[in-house]
């Protein structure tokens, strides 16, 4: 990426988990007013978005990487800065959730790798992407998405997880908010929806009853303005 007069003028949302579901419903609905720097680690499924985000009208950076890498994201990071400059909103949607068990039957490569998606990754990401937040000429937005159904038994692995997530999302929101040219950070609660996870941890539910992922992302997205 090299830098470029007009791009620093483009608004900019990072999309980390954006190859499908609400990420990728997030992409396409933004796309129409931001350049999409869209992250997930399947390529495929990533262009397939670039193509509906092109059919929009708009522009992608597509970024097939592990978020789980430091390495790879810093460097996309270091990227942004180098093209855009900033950063005008980061929607950090990857998430990980393994089979249902019971919490005495957790695998443990299905634990670990709870932890290094859903924990990990996110206290790795928030002191990568917070200063391009700040950099812009107003202050940037961090989205995270709490699951109201990660509850329950058989849940152990994911709902310990992702309220760890969210955790950190919540102490970074309460941290930042109150200083000058900070982020404002949102933990935002979607309806239940017809995802590749949603069907993991439900099997056999009626998924026309669920709201859409484009309907959700839009409903998401409104709540900013």
């Amino acid at each position: 990426m090299t830098q470029n007069t007009s791009d620093k003028m483009t608004k900019v949302a990072l999309i980390t988990g954006a190859s499908r579901g609400l990420g990728a419903a997030l992409a396409e609905a933004l796309c129409e007013t931001h350049h999409i720097v869209a992250v997930a680690r399947t390529t495929g499924a990533l262009e397939e978005l670039d193509d509906r985000i092109q059919a929009r009208g708009g522009q992608a950076t597509l970024a097939p990487m592990d978020i789980t890498n430091p390495d790879a994201m810093a460097h996309l990071c270091r990227g942004i800065y180098d093209r855009w400059g900033a950063v005008d909103l980061w929607a950090h949607t990857a998430i990980f959730g393994q089979m249902l068990s019971p919490a005495d039957h957790i695998d443990a490569k299905d634990w670990a790798k709870s932890v290094a998606v859903n924990v990990a990754a996110t206290g790795q990401l928030i002191p990568m992407v917070a200063p391009l937040l700040s950099m812009g000429d107003t202050m940037g937005t961090a989205l995270f998405f709490d699951d109201k159904a990660a509850t329950g038994k058989f849940h152990a692995a994911y709902a310990a997880s992702k309220a760890a997530q969210i955790e950190l999302a919540k102490a970074w929101a309460l941290e930042a908010n109150p200083i000058a040219k900070a982020p404002m950070v949102h933990v935002l609660t979607p309806a239940a929806m017809p995802t590749a996870l949603r069907a993991r941890h439900h099997p056999g539910e009626d998924r026309s009853a669920l709201a859409s992922c484009a309907t959700e992302a839009r409903r998401l997205l409104a709540q900013l303005v």
